[in-house]
């Protein structure tokens, strides 16, 4: 392989991970449906399934202990800010040779979430 070919490798597997991260950081922000779960709130869940917990059949046991996983790790994300500036700024840099490269048009980075302001600071016209 020759040092172009590998430096292009190279090149293509950072474009991807830049916006691979940012759209997950996306995916992950985007706001949900219904109310907002508090701290509070899950706190009260989860004193409750400790609750159900002793009258539950295993299977619902089960369940149980699982909600309670879950429940725990998000209380744990809650506070945790992630820089979507820095993110932004990465994808930005990569987006238009990525999209480039890959053929992917403006409308499917729009259908995905990502702004028409990141868009357009990216160098992606919405004729692409």
């Amino acid at each position: 392989m020759s040092p172009e070919h590998k430096a292009a490798l190279a090149e293509g597997r950072n474009q991807g991970r830049s916006v691979r991260v940012y759209l997950d950081a996306l995916e992950s922000h985007r706001p949900k449906r219904g109310r907002k779960r508090t701290a509070e709130s899950i706190k009260r869940r989860l004193s409750a399934i400790d609750g159900e917990m002793k009258s539950a059949d295993p299977l619902k046991r089960v369940q149980l202990v699982q909600e309670q996983i879950d429940l725990k790790a998000e209380v744990e994300t809650m506070g945790a800010k992630v820089d979507l500036s820095a993110l932004e700024a990465a994808f930005i840099s990569e987006a238009k040779s990525y999209s480039e490269r890959k053929g992917i048009s403006y409308a499917a980075w729009r259908a995905v979430g990502v702004s028409p302001t990141v868009l357009k600071r990216a160098g992606i016209a919405r004729t692409s």
